[in-house]
């Protein structure tokens, strides 16, 4: 007779096809029945925060939800980083948990209810009889609030005998949020009449518009009014017309693109949350621009806003295009700029004056030699802008930063196994830092071992915690907690099956175009070893050292 962890298996296996975990006591029955009595495909990982960072990466990369799995205590408080990423993130997956028994806790169990509340996260706990109705209660939750949940079972219940396995429903899903009530109605007004007479119009789509669909409609939108565009860094290409596209806003943004987007006089916001980094600390818009905003959040998100919608993107923007009657544009302003020109950044020197790789020469050589085909992963650290500004992509989900939400390093490596299970096709790109790559180097043999020849790896490795340095010291704190010995990445590499190179000038990128062309099915892991000068710091710390000095 299938177990409680059987049906709990069997009905998560009808919603989700990936698992992703470390085998211990509290899961070994789950993983068992995934394994033997399901379809839904086991990836294993060496440090159990992966589970969590392989599942978020994978929703992230394709929007299907995927699990990931761990036992109790020791194993759960493993999770709890990249649980309270995947939180801030919003980023819906389950996490599949042993627990302490039904009779009460052991020596080695905590409290995991009050820690996985603790970070953002509800827990939905099994029994014998309502196995699969909670599995289900547990799906329909992380996607209706776009959230991790967890999914506890209990020591003393997960071998026990449950019976057949009850048909369960399907996850209900809610449906788009319409604008409702005449306030949302008059502020679509309000918009429609601010975009039709604006002189220097400017729409800003952020990974809301992106997973509600709206790219079409805001394409359809920005036709209609004439207006220059661009996205949040999560939301790089949501806008299907490059021409007028002025690309990522914030500290990643080229300087010339920001200018211009400071003259616009009418600028509206969709789905993106205007955090500090998108709103250059306050800088993005002038004085003088009407600010609008649409997105599902309760209100407004900064200060500066001055009309807000509470909406679906994709509707709010139908709607808007509705009002404005097709293409009304009669603004000359995005015929009048040089965009392209506009979005060019400093291309940097071959070597710093260190003697040491400049990241930006860098950045754009590897740019120019990246499969067509890719999806970019980012760990955390000050090396997150070289990719942000010089590596181009062509939609949201295929440039993914996973650490940011929470400001956390060390959840790069896991992201690889994730991507790779979610777009079979493509190459898996990631950036990372030494520092983080450091922090996460179990699952560099995870990464290597899931994506094989569709995988590689850029280590910007400058020998410190680079974004430490650049902020606290040059106000004068010690440095020697914030460097690290130089590690040999290609070396680490090498150990677990990839190819590892030493990159210290741009000549020794030219192994990364030979891979490029070689079959993805033969060809190993790459991992680029790139001895970077710490000594060129990216613009978007510059910003956060001038606004913390």
């Amino acid at each position: 007779m299938p177990t409680v962890s059987a049906h709990v298996a069997l009905t998560l296996a009808q919603h989700i096809d990936s698992v992703f975990g470390v085998m211990g006591n509290g899961n070994a029955y789950f993983l068992d029945a995934i394994e033997t009595q399901t379809d839904a495909s086991f990836t294993a990982v060496r440090h159990e925060q992966g589970a969590v960072v392989a599942a978020d990466a994978h929703f992230r990369a394709s929007g299907r939800i995927a699990a990931g799995t761990s036992t109790y205590g020791a194993g759960f408080t493993n999770t709890l980083t990249a649980l309270a990423e995947a939180v801030q993130a919003h980023v819906p997956l389950v996490l599949v948990v042993g627990d302490e028994p039904t009779s009460g806790p052991r020596p080695w169990d905590v409290d995991q209810i009050a820690l996985a509340s603790a970070v953002g996260a509800r827990t939905y706990t099994v029994g014998r009889a309502d196995a699969a109705a909670t599995t289900i209660i547990a799906i329909e939750h992380a996607l209706t609030y776009r959230v991790p949940v967890v999914l506890a079972i209990p020591y003393d219940v997960a071998a026990l005998e449950a019976g057949d396995v009850p048909a369960a429903p399907s996850p209900r899903v809610p449906a788009p949020l319409a604008p409702r009530g005449e306030f949302a109605e008059g502020m679509l007004d309000e918009i429609a009449d601010a975009l039709r007479t604006a002189q220097r119009p400017f729409l800003l789509a952020g990974r809301g518009a992106w997973l509600s669909g709206a790219s079409t409609s805001l394409g359809e939108l920005a036709a209609a009014t004439g207006a220059l565009t661009a996205s949040s860094a999560l939301g790089r290409g949501v806008f299907p017309d490059t021409q007028y596209d002025l690309g990522v806003t914030g500290g990643f943004g080229a300087d010339g693109a920001m200018e211009l987007v400071r003259t616009a006089d009418v600028a509206v916001v969709f789905g993106a949350s205007l955090n500090q980094f998108t709103m250059r600390f306050g800088e993005l818009f002038a004085p003088g621009t009407r600010v609008f905003q649409v997105d599902i959040a309760p209100a407004a998100t900064h200060a500066h806003v001055g009309g807000f919608v509470r909406a679906d993107a994709r509707l709010a923007a139908e709607a808007l295009v509705s009002r404005l009657g097709g293409s009304l544009s009669s603004s000359p302003w995005r015929e009048s700029v040089d965009v392209a020109a506009a979005r060019i950044y400093d291309a940097g020197d071959e070597l710093a004056t260190d003697g040491r790789l400049d990241p930006r020469s860098a950045a754009r050589r590897i740019a120019e030699l990246l499969p067509e085909d890719r999806i970019v992963v980012s760990d955390g650290g000050h090396f997150i802008g070289w990719a942000n500004m010089y590596w181009p992509v062509a939609a949201p989900d295929r440039m993914m930063m996973i650490g940011t939400a929470f400001q956390s390093i060390g959840q790069g490596w896991p992201s690889v196994v994730g991507a790779a299970l979610a777009r079979r096709e493509s190459t898996v790109v990631l950036t990372s830092g030494d520092g983080g790559g450091l922090m996460a180097i179990a699952d560099l043999e995870s990464a290597v071992r899931a994506a094989g020849g569709r995988g590689m790896a850029v280590v910007w490795n400058d020998a410190a915690y680079g974004a430490e340095v650049n902020l606290y010291g040059l106000k004068g704190l010690a440095e020697g907690p914030m460097r690290i010995p130089e590690v040999d990445f290609a070396a680490f590499g090498a150990a677990v099956g990839a190819e590892g190179v030493v990159v210290r000038t741009l000549a020794d990128l030219d192994r990364l175009e030979s891979w490029a062309a070689e079959d993805a099915s033969t060809r190993r892991f790459l991992l680029l070893d790139l001895r970077i000068s710490g000594d060129v710091i990216a613009p978007y710390q510059q910003e956060i050292i001038r606004v913390n000095s």
